[in-house]
């Protein structure tokens, strides 16, 4: 039987960890597990070994606890940007999106331009990018289901004065 050896550069087999907006950070770290124990103790279990192959079982604890945090943010960004959809203007909810796409069509043309680019280094690029280009699209396809989803302006009106939560406490 052949044993597999995990190296620092098998955490990149799935998506890297998303970026977070900052105009919603704050909903969606709020009460999120990020793995500090499990970190510091593979920091350590290097430092002292300075091999990895003994530190496999801290490797995969970090790897699956990442692959749970990401999880769990990914879910949370695209429900705040449904809710920001939601509740926002309608008008500042298109400049959203606008802003959104433009951003989606700047990840693919520099994952275009990454593509020529060889070894790890472009592979590194390339994979950090075509993450970040999926996420953004969920983003907007998230804030795109919110303003589909929302209520009639005459509904609104009547509702906003007896609800606690806007879309301003989502900046």
């Amino acid at each position: 039987m052949e044993e597999t050896i995990l190296v620092g550069d098998d955490l990149m087999l799935g998506p890297p960890s998303p970026l977070i907006p900052p105009d919603i950070a704050s909903h969606v770290l709020e009460g999120v597990e990020l793995c500090d124990g499990i970190l510091k103790k593979l920091f350590l279990c290097l430092q002292i070994n300075d091999i990895e192959p003994f530190c496999q079982d801290e490797i995969a604890l970090y790897r699956r606890c990442a692959e749970n945090r990401d999880k769990e943010l990914r879910q949370r960004i695209e429900e705040s940007e449904r809710k920001l959809g939601q509740l926002m203007p309608e008008k500042d909810a298109k400049e959203r999106a606008t802003q959104l796409q433009s951003e989606v069509t700047l990840l693919e043309r520099r994952l275009v331009l990454a593509s020529g680019m060889q070894g790890m280094e472009g592979f590194r690029q390339r994979w950090s990018l075509h993450g970040c280009l999926q996420d953004t699209k969920k983003r907007l396809e998230a804030l795109e289901q919110g303003v589909e989803k929302r209520k009639p302006d005459d509904e609104r009106i009547i509702q906003e004065p007896h609800s606690k939560k806007g879309w301003r406490l989502w900046q």
